[in-house]
């Protein structure tokens, strides 16, 4: 924002498309990475006569586009509506479930090298309210996010929490 202050609109996993970047000539948002990464570029004619030649890049296009409306719709949601502790449920339950979809979960352990700054910037937060929710999770055994790592110990807690539903 123009005064220095951060919102994370969302956070992109491996495979995952910029959408916003495909139909724009210059995006209205800036990306960082907290990981090592590799990025893919791809010049819009090029993308253009790919879809000219193969018209299920365009249907892929539209899915991914619809898919980051439908995220972007929940959590102005959660965001309206939510505690607290409701809204960092409904960010971990939606990474918890792209996570996932893409790899093998085991024991309920998510990878997932957040700071409470990317928490707090993504659920509209403090980084010390989302300290205190995060030990609270912790000491009522929901959730603990350590070491890059979240570990879910309540699932049904974190998804009466968290869920839209």
């Amino acid at each position: 924002m123009p005064d220095g202050r951060r919102q994370i609109l969302g956070f992109l996993l491996p495979g995952d498309v910029l959408a916003g970047s495909l139909l724009r000539e210059r995006p209205r948002f800036s990306a960082k990475a907290l990981t090592a990464s590799q990025i893919s570029t791809m010049k819009r004619t090029e993308l253009q006569a790919r879809v000219a030649m193969n018209v299920s890049i365009l249907w892929a296009a539209a899915e991914c586009c619809a898919n980051e409306a439908e995220a972007a719709d929940e959590t102005i949601a959660a965001l309206g509506r939510f505690s607290a502790e409701e809204r960092i449920a409904h960010l971990f339950l939606h990474l918890m479930k792209r996570i996932a979809s893409r790899s093998v979960i085991r024991d309920e352990r998510y990878r997932m090298p957040l700071l409470q700054q990317h928490i707090a910037d993504a659920v509209g937060l403090t980084p010390v309210h989302v300290s205190r929710v995060l030990s609270a999770f912790r000491e009522r055994r929901v959730a603990d996010l350590s070491n890059g790592v979240l570990e879910v110990f309540d699932l049904r807690e974190l998804q009466r929490l968290g869920s839209l539903n």
